[in-house]
């Protein structure tokens, strides 16, 4: 597991609370962002922020960096420890993986064994958060209030959403509505956490990612 400070890469409104909150990059093997999410979604307490990031050592994979408000829950670093490797700071080389089953949730494969080649830690997900050079939201400030028909001015005074663009168009207009379906997964895009959208029917936007993805889009 790997930690380093949230400060950096904390969107602007949640600046204030969650500056000073360690960062861990979590790589248990998930195939793909749905994986991913499941597991993520076992977690109590849940992260006030998490990310997932695409991962192409030793083969494609999606790992996540996630913060904490208090304490991660229990057993989490204990089994990400026995995963594969002991807590590592950003930029030191981890522990090569290991054979002990990670409970936390479970890995990618259901609580076995970590695949060949992974590690339960990431620096390289860590470091492309920190950087905002890299990643995509699934839990962030104001999320849970991005339900329904909303406009972009709403989408970005209600969540850490910085900015909102129409997939070759630009910046979307602030009066432009945007039917979210429940589900908004902004990524960083130049050092800014962006919700990419596309127009749909009666001159609204969508997010550009939907919950339920056609086949040549599912990929990552």
């Amino acid at each position: 597991m790997t930690d380093r400070t949230a400060a950096a890469a904390t969107p602007a409104a949640a600046a204030p609370a969650l500056a000073d909150l360690p960062v861990r990059g979590v790589s248990l093997g998930h195939p793909d962002t749905v994986a991913a999410e499941h597991w993520l979604a076992s977690l109590s307490p849940a992260p006030v922020l998490a990310f997932t990031h695409l991962v192409r050592s030793p083969r494609p994979h999606v790992a996540l960096t996630l913060v904490f408000a208090d304490t991660a829950p229990a057993g989490l670093d204990a089994a990400l420890t026995s995963a594969g490797t002991a807590p590592a700071s950003a930029g030191t080389a981890p522990a090569s993986a290991g054979t002990a089953p990670a409970s936390a949730g479970g890995a990618a494969g259901g609580g076995g064994a970590l695949p060949a080649g992974l590690v339960a830690s990431c620096p390289e997900a860590v470091a492309a958060y920190v950087a905002r050079s890299s990643g995509r939201a699934v839990l962030y400030p104001g999320v849970e209030l991005l339900v329904g028909t909303l406009s972009v001015a709403d989408v970005l005074a209600r969540s850490a959403i910085e900015q909102v663009e129409v997939l070759g168009g630009g910046a979307a207009d602030p009066a432009d509505l945007i039917d979210t379906g429940g589900f908004v997964r902004p990524q960083w895009q130049a050092g800014r956490l962006t919700l990419l959208t596309s127009p749909a029917a009666g001159g609204r936007l969508v997010p550009f990612e939907t919950r339920h993805p056609t086949p040549c889009c599912a990929a990552h």
